[in-house]
């Protein structure tokens, strides 16, 4: 069934001729116009509810830029209808609360892999199925931090539907779980909590293209706990300009090819 009047996808209000292979995916709409200012000639596509999209280039490609809103469902959608409108390399960028001690306030981590206690993915795949993210994007986006100078730690997130079963997980109902699940993720190594990788890593590898993410640390609540320093970080920029450079490395990358 076709929701859409239009030869715009339903929910993004894109069409093939708005987007381009590469997609660089936010959470917040806000976000949108500071990550086009990267790009050159950037022009408003959409503004249709959390979906906010922008097109550039980068190197003479067409790059696109789309926000997803908070959490799985709605990042779900908007890869859905981007790789209907013809992309087929995306990086997430976004932030995201550290739970390793050494991941401080303003570092960037790079996800290889995502716990999957979101509901999204679980209508794609059975729980047996990986979050994976794609090796090459991942590659991109550690070389490029490397070369921004970024405080960078790479490895497993976590990924939830509810901010606030993390970080008030005792009031909750299921308390029992929430709270041995995160001890558990804690002594399995996971670097870090947020809400989207997941669902778009499974989605990703369904529609066979590529993903990657990569988060600015916002705090970390771990830290606060053992009374370590612990400042709230808001200045995604740096994370931000990972993201375009990963980019640059994609297109020049798949030009080689």
């Amino acid at each position: 069934m076709h929701y859409s009047e239009t030869e715009k996808q339903y929910h993004t209000q894109v069409g093939p001729e708005d987007i381009g292979h590469y997609a660089i995916m936010p959470g917040d709409p806000k976000r949108c116009a500071k990550i086009a200012k990267y790009l050159e000639n950037p022009v408003l596509i959409a503004d249709s509810r959390e979906y906010v999209t922008y097109t550039g280039t980068l190197l003479g490609e067409k790059v696109s830029v789309t926000s997803t809103g908070i959490g799985g469902p709605s990042a779900a959608i908007a890869m859905e209808e981007l790789v209907k409108a013809g992309a087929d390399t995306f990086v997430r960028i976004g932030t995201c609360g550290g739970i390793q001690p050494e991941v401080k306030s303003g570092d960037v981590v790079i996800a290889t892999a995502a716990v999957r206690m979101d509901g999204t993915s679980k209508e794609y795949a059975p729980l047996e199925f990986p979050a994976v993210a794609d090796l090459t994007v991942t590659n991109a986006l550690v070389a490029a931090a490397g070369e921004e100078g970024a405080c960078v730690h790479t490895g497993v997130v976590q990924c939830k539907d509810s901010f606030y079963g993390q970080h008030d997980p005792s009031e909750m109902p299921v308390s029992y779980e929430l709270v041995n699940k995160w001890e558990a993720w804690k002594r399995l190594g996971c670097l870090a909590s947020e809400m989207e990788s997941s669902t778009l890593f499974v989605v990703g590898s369904f529609r066979h293209v590529r993903c990657g993410a990569c988060f600015l640390v916002m705090a970390n609540q771990e830290r606060e706990k053992l009374g370590l320093e612990n400042p709230v970080v808001h200045d995604t920029d740096g994370a931000i300009r990972v993201a375009i450079s990963a980019v640059r490395k994609l297109i020049e990358g798949d030009r080689r090819k």
